[in-house]
């Protein structure tokens, strides 16, 4: 039985739509089509534009089911409040417009479904992450850790067990950010005097948590004292003096900074520097949040974040020593032997939607 379902996948910087259909060969993406999340406000005027632009795909067919996933946790009338944006996904305002059931799910909860098809040994899709030892341990049956910095930080976790999938929503990213030395430390109080309260993960491991950790570096709370030999950037390499290409990337709309800092880290100390601290704290949050799930399945890097900065993350281990870093021996050895992979397909959100519309309507 062929189906048609529209799907969406709503982040705080982009919108992205989808017709997906499903018939005997599985789901297909079929038409898509992206937006600013930031210029919109709400979902109608982009779902109508899309609409339009898909009379020739739908020829007449109806809709049989919509789902939406969305940057923030789903509340009790049926709407997303987004975590990274000034408006609201609503289920009602959808279904009185496309006059079929809607259904929306945390953005992570898409991200948990969608790993589940992903072939962990194509390299088109996944990257895996080496251990320090140069092992590459093999994923099992059970629970998947999924672990995603974007314009926020996402966590979602799934159990997949001899074929059977549920997924399930956190707001992990929203937990607590992992300090290890003074210059995190600092860090995090710097960012926790700025919204009064605690900074949580998300505030330091995302690409907004990029311009955190950056603005801070540049300031004068800075000092090149706090570097220790962790650091791959040197205090030698920083002459008291902001360099042209810090200053430049300050004078930028801040939602250009962190691509920016990414592009600057090869040849810029405190674009550099900034990277490090990065990776130091999200390969923490993930070992963080490895021990609290024990996750069989492997750990999943999701989010645009890891993927366009994957050199980065692999080289001289600079994610994988962070995350295999625990004073507990026994966590130390769990570990060592987590699989852990960086996920490439842009597509995985739209599918993760596209498979939960698909359960979700075969089992209304």
């Amino acid at each position: 039985m062929n189906r048609l379902f529209l799907v969406g996948d709503i982040g705080g910087t982009n919108t992205n739509l989808a017709l997906a259909e499903y018939n005997e060969f599985g789901i297909k993406l079929i038409k898509k089509a992206r937006f600013s999340t930031q210029h919109e406000h709400s979902l109608l005027d982009p779902v109508r534009q899309f609409l339009k632009e898909t009379q020739g795909y739908i020829a007449g067919r109806r809709f049989d089911f919509c789902c939406v996933s969305g940057a923030g946790p789903v509340q009790p009338d049926h709407s997303i409040q987004l975590t990274n944006a000034p408006w609201a996904i609503r289920a009602d305002e959808l279904e009185d417009m496309l006059k079929t059931p809607v259904k929306l799910i945390n953005d992570f909860t898409a991200l948990s479904y969608a790993i589940t098809l992903l072939d962990y040994r194509d390299k088109r899709e996944v990257t895996r992450i080496p251990h320090c030892d140069g092992s590459l341990p093999e994923p099992q049956d059970g629970l998947m850790l999924v672990i995603g910095a974007g314009t926020g930080l996402g966590v979602g976790f799934v159990d997949r067990n001899r074929g059977k999938v549920a997924a399930f929503a956190s707001e992990g990213g929203h937990s607590e950010l992992p300090c290890y030395d003074q210059l995190s430390h600092e860090i995090h109080q710097w960012i926790s005097n700025l919204v009064g309260f605690p900074a949580g993960a998300e505030l330091a491991i995302s690409g907004q948590g990029i311009a955190n950790i950056f603005e801070f570096i540049c300031s004068e709370r800075f000092n090149t004292t706090m570097l220790g030999s962790m650091y791959e950037t040197k205090e030698s390499q920083f002459t008291g003096t902001i360099t042209s290409e810090a200053r430049s990337i300050l004078e930028k709309a801040r939602t250009e900074w962190p691509a920016l800092i990414a592009q600057g880290a090869n040849t810029d100390p405190y674009c550099a520097l900034t990277m490090e601290v990065f990776v130091h704290l999200y390969g923490l949050k993930a070992a963080n949040l490895t021990s609290l799930f024990l996750p069989a399945g492997g750990v999943w890097l999701a989010g645009g974040i890891s993927s366009k900065n994957e050199q980065w993350l692999l080289q001289n281990s600079r994610f994988m020593r962070w995350f295999e870093k625990n004073y507990a021996p026994h966590i130390r050895q769990l570990l060592a032997q987590t699989p852990v992979f960086i996920v490439k397909n842009y597509d995985i959100s739209l599918m993760g939607a596209a498979v939960a519309a698909l359960q979700f309507s075969t089992n209304s």
